[in-house]
């Protein structure tokens, strides 16, 4: 007989959320040295890349959120020298602990299936020029699309402008024989055979049944959601609903999830029984908008009653907030938002807008997020922190920044 489903207050669902996320715990007093760091990525498991670097590569952000300012080079190692981290297309464009190399061969595998149309295009109607670049990489090493000298299309103003080199590339890199060696100043991929940058014992170690690893990646995802729908399990990891369903019914048999409704929530949910159920999070953090914990928006909005849009691919005059718009975390709530650039020529992190939600006590939140802000622009090296007259928290945001000495 089963036992009825836990009623979970919102509030808690959101703390259990936050927690699972690493925002409960306080940030390191000393210097942030690789095993906060490793730690941090083995909670979360995804760490999405971005190639927008107005502010900073997105994937510099989330350990700066919740540990505060820490060495980049220390994370660039972990995907470097230390290979504790890969690239692969699990939340989009990803770092993933390597330990999951595994759990995504099956995706690898299933190229025909899983890769979007220009990469199989090409697969299908020229094999011999993919064998040719992957025998290049073979043969003379780690590769550069730009060291294929092919004619780039001429699609001006979309993200995918590849040519056939790079189509290629990335093809092999969705199968899994390549892998990213490093990434260059510019932030182009080096493709290198997996077999080459990965540790050996990664390499060697079997492949799962594809059920069983999505089964994985499921379980992986609720430990780093804490509490969450379906829909959000799936969208962790980018899987399919009706395998992230049947996953689900062979966790919870074996209690590795127990169901729950969480009041207010319109579905129901699934609760990771090791959870931390925080009293209270004290948490002050901007968040880029590729966190784990904003990036699928219908979730937010659920846990934090918060709209949440990235506006960069939005025409500026029909913009609402600004181009980069990170949302601002204290306490338990997401209580405002920045649009945030760094004028890295200036030395300036200039705040383009700022807007406070409705309810706040403006002038209390301006002073936790100007100290963050400050925070920030000495971790990026910037001088001063510069507040345009822009969104309804501006003009306290100036004041509170202008006490800190800019």
């Amino acid at each position: 007989m089963h036992r009825p489903a836990e009623r979970l207050p919102p509030a808690l669902a959101r703390r259990i959320a936050l927690g699972a996320q690493g925002f409960a715990d306080p940030r390191p007093t000393g210097p942030v040295g690789t095993r906060q760091l490793k730690r941090t990525v083995d909670r979360l498991a995804v760490v999405q890349i971005d190639s927008v670097n107005v502010l900073s590569r997105s994937h510099y952000l989330p350990a700066f959120s919740r540990l505060g300012p820490y060495p980049r080079g220390a994370l660039d190692a972990l995907a470097g020298r230390r290979r504790d981290l890969f690239e692969y297309w699990a939340h989009e464009a990803s770092f993933l602990p390597v330990r999951l190399h595994p759990l995504l061969r099956w995706k690898m595998a299933a190229a025909e299936e899983h890769a979007w149309g220009s990469m199989l295009r090409l697969q299908r109607e020229r094999p011999g020029y993919v064998a040719e670049v992957l025998a290049r990489v073979r043969e003379g090493g780690p590769l550069k699309a730009g060291q294929l000298l092919e004619p780039r299309p001429n699609r001006p103003g979309t993200m995918w402008n590849w040519h056939a080199g790079k189509v290629a590339l990335e093809y092999l890199f969705f199968t899994g024989v390549l892998t990213a060696r490093s990434r260059t100043a510019g932030f182009e991929r080096v493709y290198d055979l997996t077999e080459r940058v990965l540790p050996p014992e990664v390499v060697q170690a079997p492949t799962p049944d594809r059920a069983d690893a999505i089964r994985e990646l499921v379980r992986t995802a609720s430990r780093a959601l804490g509490v969450g729908t379906e829909r959000d399990l799936a969208d962790y990891f980018r899987l399919r609903a009706t395998d992230v369903r049947t996953a689900i019914g062979e966790l919870a048999e074996g209690g590795e999830i127990v169901p729950v409704e969480v009041v207010g929530w319109d579905r129901a949910a699934w609760l990771d029984p090791q959870a931390r159920r925080p009293r209270w999070v004290r948490a002050r953090a901007l968040l880029t908008p590729f966190d784990s914990l904003v990036w699928e928006r219908p979730r937010v909005e659920r846990i934090f009653g918060f709209r949440y849009r990235i506006e960069i691919y939005t025409p500026a005059a029909k913009r609402v907030h600004g181009y980069y718009v990170l949302p601002f975390l204290l306490g338990d709530r997401l209580v405002a938002r920045v649009d945030l650039k760094a004028d890295r020529q200036a030395g300036v992190l200039r705040v383009q807008s700022a807007y406070a939600e409705l309810g706040v006590d403006c002038t209390e939140v301006s002073v936790h997020l100007a100290a963050e802000l400050r925070l920030m622009a000495d971790w990026m090296e910037l001088e001063h922190v510069a507040v345009a007259a822009r969104g309804d928290l501006a003009g306290d945001l100036a004041v509170a920044v202008l006490q800190l000495g800019g």
